[in-house]
């Protein structure tokens, strides 16, 4: 864990993002083959530019897909519209899809290919992580930078700043003192709107109505905003810029924080562990934080292709573990599912719930359809690693053991 003081930002970028558009299409696609045909293998990815959309990848399902309803119905709900140069009523929509490969499928359906069980959608690593420095056991900067987007779309969409467009990004700067967050440095807020509002407007409704309210007792005197720095962004969302599928993964995930693996999630069917094994090894490390084995946990899971059982499973505490990380090892391996099947069995995966999460973070979030964020087990692992309650200790929750 990094000593002294230091400074850590994330930033996070809204559901009218171009990149954010894209995901969020993806797995509308996803969400559309599940509400037919739960076993259905889809990887979906979607390109934008100007008024124009691209659907490409492999689509295996018995559901009747109507691209162009599904792709409209995302681009209206975000809240875009025709001044915006990006029209869900008008946009060409470009669908480029086949079935999966049966060399994949081999590997991935239970009973088929060189194995028995069902094995991973693909080969590659995959980390979750988890820290005691918010409620929701995210870290602080990519926790603030999420939240301070969901309020600016609250804003937009209940009308109070009519002036608002879809597309913004946000930024916070922690300063940490020995891995513990002390206050926020920076905040830096960037925001599409409608010709001709003056810059100094927007500036004080961004501090007075959505950074103040949502950052807290974390902001003081010397924190510093950023508002629109560059003084205007008319042009925004396809239309500034090009957007992909998959483009945003540390957006997704936890800022900087931890390691990532490189796989994206959106457009996935949960057979692909790059999106479900993620969604384990997060469960994973948020119940070993959450029963106070550790403060900071990353787990790593790797994956061969068409195999079922992790090649490698590795828990690292960063020096905060209250039990020895050996001792967390067999717990994890003893209590949580790691194969593919039993990760879509225990969240119940085979669901259209795909598309929320397509916008604003896969984690932290509050919301019974996440079921990877459960803290379930926190109480079982705390009973087997000798770890007291709190309640029965007072102060930090230590080791029966004193370790």
């Amino acid at each position: 864990m990094k000593k002294g003081k230091y400074l850590f930002t994330s930033e996070s970028v809204s559901e009218g993002h171009p990149d954010k558009v894209c995901d969020q299409i993806s797995d509308a696609v996803l969400d559309a083959c599940y509400r037919e045909d739960p076993y259905s293998r889809v990887a979906c990815e979607t390109a934008v530019k100007d008024n124009n959309i691209f659907i490409l990848g492999e689509i295996t399902t018995r559901a009747k897909l109507d691209f162009n309803a599904i792709v409209r119905g995302v681009v209206r709900r975000i809240g875009y519209t025709p001044d915006c140069g990006f029209d869900p009523d008008n946009c060409n929509i470009s669908v480029f899809i086949r079935e999966q490969s049966p060399d994949i499928s081999q590997g991935v359906s239970e009973g088929e290919g060189l194995h028995t069980e069902q094995g991973a959608g693909d080969q590659g690593i995959m980390f979750g992580y988890a820290t005691n420095e918010t409620p929701e056991f995210m870290p602080l900067p990519i926790s603030l930078s999420h939240k301070l987007l969901i309020g600016l779309a609250e804003l937009r969409r209940s009308g109070r700043l009519p002036y608002l467009r879809p597309d913004s990004k946000s930024q916070v700067t922690v300063e940490y003192e020995d891995g513990k967050p002390l206050r926020v440095d920076t905040v830096v807020i960037s925001t599409q709107h409608k010709p001709n509002i003056p810059h100094s407007r927007i500036k004080e409704d961004m501090i007075e109505q959505l950074i103040r309210p949502t950052c807290g007792r974390w902001i003081d005197s010397s924190t510093k905003f950023y508002i629109n720095p560059t003084g205007s962004f008319v042009i925004g969302g396809p239309v500034g810029d090009a957007g992909l599928t998959g483009r945003k993964i540390i957006v997704d995930t936890y800022g900087g924080h931890g390691s990532h693996g490189g796989g994206a999630f959106s457009g996935k069917d949960p057979t692909k562990v790059d999106r479900s094994a993620a969604y384990a090894a997060r469960y994973i490390a948020k119940n070993i934080v959450a029963a106070g084995l550790a403060d900071k946990c990353e787990v790593q899971l790797a994956y061969a292709i068409g195999v079922a059982r992790p090649v490698s499973i590795l828990t690292h505490c960063f020096g905060t573990n209250r039990i020895p990380e050996e001792r967390i090892a067999v717990l994890v391996e003893k209590h949580f599912p790691v194969k593919p099947a039993d990760i879509l069995k225990e969240f119940d995966l085979r669901r259209p719930i795909f598309e929320k999460t397509a916008s604003y973070g896969h984690f932290g979030r509050e919301d019974p359809d996440f079921a990877w964020e459960r803290t379930d087990k926190a109480d079982l692992l705390r009973k087997e690693a000798g770890i007291l309650k709190a309640a029965e200790h007072p102060g930090i929750e230590v080791p029966l053991d004193g370790r």
